[in-house]
């Protein structure tokens, strides 16, 4: 690709300064932001419509679908709980948009009510074409004699021993049920007159198969059951001397978010009672099946205390994230194929020495083209290197046999100085991360828990090592966790590096998190890095006003930037004068953006798109034109583990991480961000009322698509050369809106 296609690439033409009538009276309206909660059901929807890509094949739709049910709990558990509780509260400050707690909570129902109205159509659509592929989800009417026997059968061993049923009456107040758990009521009718009629309960196991397989003793196909419509045919068993006049399933979803007191004496401790409460959480949705009698859906709502607008009436299939149990290992040709993670070539050829390829040159990898192997190799090599002499690590999700960590406990062991600096506090994984902590500390490790008020969202990890009588230090910074599971399906990077610079600025984040209780209000004083909360987000705003004043003094201006989120105020605020002053932004926003682009006088000088495809986006990486057009040599770029979201930017420790070597800068600008900008097949540009729209539907046949591209060219992955293959400019209709 020639430097002129290059600059063309995904940059539309921008309108002289002179001739854009600029507006700054919509600098101060609220009008001016989208409202955050909206904008993820938004998202949320746009993962849906993953589910009816008929492009993709039959399970791995299901899988979307299953993710966005997924994604919709933990929606309600979290945003949804902590609004009703300030509606609760009496609560009327709005938010950024000019939302009260209120207005949120009723657009919210508005919104999700349609949502799962369209999960449960999807659903309907799937069955069908799974029947058709010899998949089926069968009802009780659809078994044979020999299916019912071998279910009694597989019920009795293997379901019945670890059930409860319970009587509801005066005498039997009515059950907890814990967040996200299902259970199966029955209006009882006594066969003896003598005994009364009665409620009976049947909480679902957690930890049990919601679908369980049926034999295919004759050929037909793989066939499941849910298991509800097991415990509803064996009622018998477990209410002898009743018969049913009537079942129903419904599911719970609880209040899930965890609050610390400021002044815990324990962290540890206040954590795990703190986890023992969420499952006790306040009731925020019952989901109710669309076929339970009256009279019992009546008692459940009365007998739970919950409020009217908690109840969500459902025809079809409660709680959808179980569907992903139908992705079975044996219908391969349902799935995606396989893709096998490429192993760094630089370090192959140094006879996997992480230390001694670094140390020629930085290294950046694209996980997961690239394998996160290397991030492990990167750590277990410091583990058992004996000139290596200290290791200091953050982890914020990983897992339980995590193989980081347990090299971290081998150089503890060895007697090494490793210090882990855990995030406790990162939400649904807290259990996870309190138990790492123990056998960390068990092995020897310092572990260190970071702010009670501030997580650690960092993503950092520094080897000290001894080479020639002098200390020596490699550092990793990421874009995304240290987890072996979500590096094979989440797009980001790894900048391995020997900068001496880097490095202190590392060390000096560690002793930043370690040293204080709460963050000093000094930053450090870092050489290269930036770090929320204290410097990241002004580095970003100066950033963008340097665009903006370079635009108005005539010179090449540009901002192109991914990320998940973007929600703060000012970092918008500070893009929509860049986009007046006529500096072109291209974004790409996989979640939330409460940002309005293309609206006349405001932001008609930015396009935002987001891409949803096989991979979750994820990696962080904004590009300054820097005085020319991108892209160009001279651009400054950053890889971040932040979204530009208030709580990345002013509440949690986060980095921003300069991309200087001219290899690796080229690959992430040139590769990396052209690639992801070009993206037609599996992305959606957003419209200044917040809605999307797809640039290519399925229907139009095969574009380009950046993740293919990158699965499909090993070059990227080998020395770092610019990307030469021509990649097709978007050329779908600019919308534009007005506030």
């Amino acid at each position: 690709m020639t430097q002129k296609e290059s600059q063309a690439v995904s940059q539309r033409p921008v309108k002289p300064l002179e001739a854009t009538k600029l507006d700054t009276a919509l600098l101060k309206k609220p009008e001016r932001f989208l409202n955050r909660e909206l904008s993820w059901l938004r998202f949320n929807e746009r993962v849906l419509e993953e589910a009816y890509n008929a492009t993709h094949p039959l399970l791995e739709r299901l899988r979307f679908l299953s993710i966005s049910s997924s994604n919709l709990d933990e929606f309600f558990m979290v945003r949804y709980a902590g609004l009703r509780e300030q509606f609760r509260a009496g609560v009327t400050r709005p938010s950024q948009d000019g939302l009260t707690p209120e207005e949120q909570v009723a657009a919210i129902e508005k919104h999700s009510a349609k949502l799962m109205e369209a999960q449960q159509a999807c659903w309907k659509e799937l069955r069908g074409l799974l029947s058709k592929n010899k998949v089926d989800v069968l009802t009780m009417a659809d078994l044979t004699n020999a299916d019912l026997k071998w279910l009694r059968e597989h019920f009795e061993e293997n379901v019945f021993p670890i059930l409860t049923p319970q009587a509801v009456d005066p005498a039997h107040p009515f059950p907890f049920i814990p967040n996200l758990g299902f259970a199966v009521a029955f209006q009882l009718v006594p066969e003896k007159a003598t005994t009364e009629a009665m409620v009976g309960l049947v909480p679902m196991p957690a930890f049990s198969p919601r679908f369980i397989r049926l034999p295919d003793r004759a050929k037909k196909g793989i066939r499941f059951v849910r298991l509800e419509s097991v415990i509803a045919q064996f009622m018998d068993m477990l209410f002898p001397g009743f018969s049913s006049n009537g079942h129903c399933v419904f599911r719970i979803v609880r209040d899930s978010d965890i609050e610390i007191e400021e002044e815990a004496e324990d962290l540890i401790h206040e954590f795990e009672i703190l986890l023992k409460q969420r499952r006790r959480g306040r009731i925020v949705r019952i989901h109710i099946d669309g076929d339970a009698p009256a009279q019992l859906q009546d008692f459940i709502t009365r007998e739970i205390g919950a409020e009217e607008r908690d109840i969500m009436v459902l025809k079809g299939l409660l709680g959808m994230k179980s569907l992903a149990e139908l992705i079975v290992d044996d219908r391969k040709d349902l799935q995606f194929q396989p893709y096998e993670p490429r192993y760094p070539e630089r370090i192959r050829e140094m006879g996997g020495d992480c230390f001694a390829a670094i140390k020629a040159k930085d290294i950046i990898v694209h996980h997961p083209y690239e394998s996160f192997d290397v991030v492990v190799q990167f750590i277990r090599q410091a583990a058992v290197d004996p000139d290596v002499i200290a290791i200091k690590q953050t982890l914020y999700r990983t897992t339980l046999n995590s193989p980081i960590v347990s090299a971290l406990m081998e150089a503890a062991e060895m007697g090494k100085n490793v210090t882990a600096l855990v995030e406790i506090k990162a939400r649904f994984d807290e259990e996870t991360n309190l138990r790492l902590a123990r056998d960390l500390e068990r092995a020897g490790v310092q572990v260190v828990y970071g702010f009670i008020d501030y997580k650690t969202h960092a993503k950092v990890s520094l080897v000290v090592r001894r080479e020639d009588d002098r200390l020596h230090s490699y550092t990793h910074f990421g874009t995304g966790n240290y987890h072996p599971v979500t590096a094979r399906i989440y797009t980001d990077l790894s900048l391995f590096t020997a900068d001496p610079g880097l490095a202190r600025d590392a060390n000096k984040l560690f002793n930043y998190v370690t040293a204080y209780r709460e963050p000093p209000d000094v930053a450090p004083d870092f050489e290269k890095i930036a770090m929320s909360p204290r410097t990241l987000e002004s580095r970003l705003v100066d950033m963008i006003n340097q665009e903006a004043k370079n635009a108005k003094e005539g010179r090449p201006s540009g901002v192109w930037a991914k990320m998940n989120s973007l929600v703060d105020n000012d970092v918008i605020d500070a893009l929509y004068r860049a986009s007046q002053a006529g500096v072109p932004v291209n974004l790409i926003v996989r979640g939330i953006c409460c940002l309005r682009p293309g609206v006349k006088g405001l932001s008609e000088n930015i396009q935002v798109k987001s891409l949803i495809g096989r991979f979750l986006e994820h990696s962080r990486i904004v590009c300054f034109a820097n005085g020319e057009m991108l892209p160009s040599p001279k651009a400054i770029i950053y890889i971040s583990s932040a979204d530009w979201m208030q709580r990345n930017l002013k509440r949690r420790v986060e980095s921003l991480v300069p991309v200087e070597n001219p290899t690796v800068h080229r690959q992430v600008l040139n590769q990396i961000m052209i690639a992801n900008l070009n993206d037609d097949e599996q992305s959606w540009e957003m419209d200044g009322d917040g809605d999307f729209h797809r640039l290519r539907p399925p229907d139009r046949g095969e574009g380009f698509s950046a993740h293919r591209y990158f699965m499909e060219n090993p070059s990227l992955s080998g020395r770092g050369n610019a990307l030469v293959v021509s990649i097709p400019p978007r050329l779908a209709p600019k919308k534009r809106s007005k506030t």
